[in-house]
């Protein structure tokens, strides 16, 4: 079948029920696994874009933005746990693409994968320094900035952000067993700060603050009104990306329980988030989240939890809590950056244990049972990125790539059932073909709410990782390697149709922008976009 060969369900059981030294350790029961998602699904998203959020596009009524996003993740989840049931094996979306769409789709899921984790790693890190810093001027202790930030935000080099990768990474490299345990603490510490914070603030929630609950449209696209929602939607669904992560795990669970790590694991962070949301912009009025405070929505919220003195001015009664908030975030931010680290070993793993990357991601360290070596590299390079990448590029690089492989997984139910309707599955989606359509619909609809920029960064990324799978992956590749095989010309017309679309997306951010604008991202993609077209036109030629 060429580039397009599926890898056969008896080899990915096979792999399923392996055991002994050269395999991941079976620890993860199906608590562990909703640890590990609720540990990195709340994190960053919660305690950061939230306020901005409800500043600028949505207003009270963000809890719609988080229902809509949570409805979008979970058809996506439905569909993760049916290929979960059926391909317990660690690499996600990239396996369940593997066996059922081919494997140049599913390296083009992997690659994507590998960018959000490797992304979200570092922007995380980066945050959680700041978040150091604030809490130790708490303490009076004071940091010189050389050393908590990068050169392009005013610093030397970001040492606490790089120290927290390295910290997180050896956890790992230790095993998800102990790792587990600490994401398991972390979580209960996480969700125990936000329960308090919704208890006490729930009796200070001014409900005059919900009006209007949807404010009305500027007259701007997404600022406001419906639209608003439906951006404030695309927005916060980046507060739930980490769901699927639970599924790169299939191959460390005691049984089969990767239904339950998702879909339990979705709905708590839901609930949470909702309510979450509810009270915060109750206790504070919308606007008070606006402008650079609005990066600390739950500091802002706590300064509202007290009486107003004479002159008017709000007095905390909880002024402890601020504190407290910001430790659990501290910790907070440990769990996803542990967890994203996982996702990203565990796909390369994967992808080398098929043969499209070298074996040296997939060697397994004989004490630990992990891909340490995987691990290591991972850890020096999202902990230079942490160290000398400012925060605001880090934060650009969104998850487009993820809602890309949450549509193809959505898809790929709709082709497993019916080329592969007798394979035993211990859950399958409901209402198909229903949620898988309603699947690709809605991720599909929160991709065009994202900026031009993001769009540009996925298309080169899939460049680069299509120019190491003809490099290297087509020929080592386990199933069928080789220049020769079959596919050659749809694998060019892709090359093709990317280094199209690199023009085309510069086009529009720099159209987005302004002409006057810098014009380094325009540069970029014109670049790629005929180096790449001379390339595969040469290949073309060639044939």
């Amino acid at each position: 079948m060429g580039l397009f060969i599926r890898k056969p369900f008896e080899a990915l059981q096979a792999e399923a029920n392996a055991s002994g030294k050269k395999t991941l350790k079976r620890v993860l029961g199906p608590w562990s696994l909703v640890a590990l998602g609720v540990g990195v699904i709340i994190g960053a998203g919660l305690f950061s874009i939230t306020g901005t959020v409800a500043a600028g596009y949505t207003g009270p009524a963000i809890t719609l933005s988080f229902a809509i996003a949570a409805l979008g993740c979970c058809f996506a989840g439905l569909c993760y746990a049916e290929f979960a049931s059926m391909i317990p094996v660690a690499g996600s979306a990239y396996t369940y693409s593997y066996a059922t769409m081919g494997e140049l789709i599913a390296w083009i899921i992997g690659w994507d994968l590998v960018l959000e984790y490797t992304v979200a790693a570092t922007t995380v890190s980066i945050s959680w320094s700041r978040y150091l810093v604030v809490f130790l001027e708490g303490l009076d202790i004071h940091l010189p900035q050389a050393l908590t930030a990068c050169p392009w935000d005013g610093g030397v080099v970001n040492i606490p952000a790089f120290l927290i990768v390295v910290l997180m990474s050896l956890f790992l490299i230790r095993g998800t067993e102990g790792s587990s345990i600490f994401n398991g603490f972390i979580v209960f510490l996480k969700v125990s700060v936000i329960l308090i914070f919704v208890i006490l603030g729930w009796k200070y929630i001014n409900t005059d603050n919900y009006t209007p609950y949807i404010p009305a449209n500027t007259g701007i696209l997404g600022e406001y009104g419906f639209s608003g929602i439906l951006r404030g939607a695309a927005i916060v669904f980046f507060a739930f990306l980490g769901f699927d992560a639970v599924s790169t795990a299939a191959q460390e669970t005691k049984k089969r329980n990767m239904p339950i790590g998702i879909l339990v694991s979705l709905l708590v962070c839901t609930v949470l988030y909702m309510v979450f949301a509810h009270v915060m912009t109750g206790v504070a009025h919308y606007t008070a989240f606006s402008g650079q405070q609005g990066i600390a929505p739950v500091a802002i919220a706590i300064e509202h939890m007290g009486q107003a003195d004479a002159a008017g001015i709000i007095q905390p009664d909880y002024p402890w809590l601020n504190r407290a908030i910001v430790l659990s975030i501290l910790f907070g931010y440990c769990s996803v950056i542990m967890v994203t680290l996982l996702g990203q070993s565990r796909v390369f793993l994967s992808m080398s244990h098929d043969g499209l990357l070298p074996p040296f991601f997939s060697h397994i360290n004989e004490k630990f049972r992990t891909p340490a070596r995987s691990n290591l590299l991972f850890m020096v390079l999202v902990g230079l990125l942490a160290a000398f990448v400012p925060a605001r590029l880090a934060g650009e690089m969104t998850s487009i790539g993820t809602l890309m492989a949450f549509t193809l997984v959505c898809a790929a139910v709709l082709v497993v059932r019916r080329t592969m309707p007798d394979v035993p599955r211990s859950f399958k989606t409901p209402l198909v073909p229903l949620i898988p359509i309603l699947g690709i619909l809605t991720c599909l609809c929160m991709m065009l709410f994202l900026p031009a920029d993001t769009w540009i960064r996925l298309v080169l990324w899939m460049l680069i990782g299509l120019d190491i799978y003809v490099g290297y992956g087509m020929k080592h590749s386990k199933l069928e390697h080789g220049d020769t095989r079959h596919g050659q010309v749809t694998l060019n017309m892709i090359g093709l149709i990317l280094a199209v679309l690199c023009v085309i997306t510069g086009l529009w951010h720099q159209q987005t922008v302004g002409w006057g604008e810098s014009k380094v991202l325009l540069i970029i993609s014109f670049v790629f976009a005929f180096t790449h077209c001379a390339y595969y036109m040469w290949r073309i030629w060639r044939r």
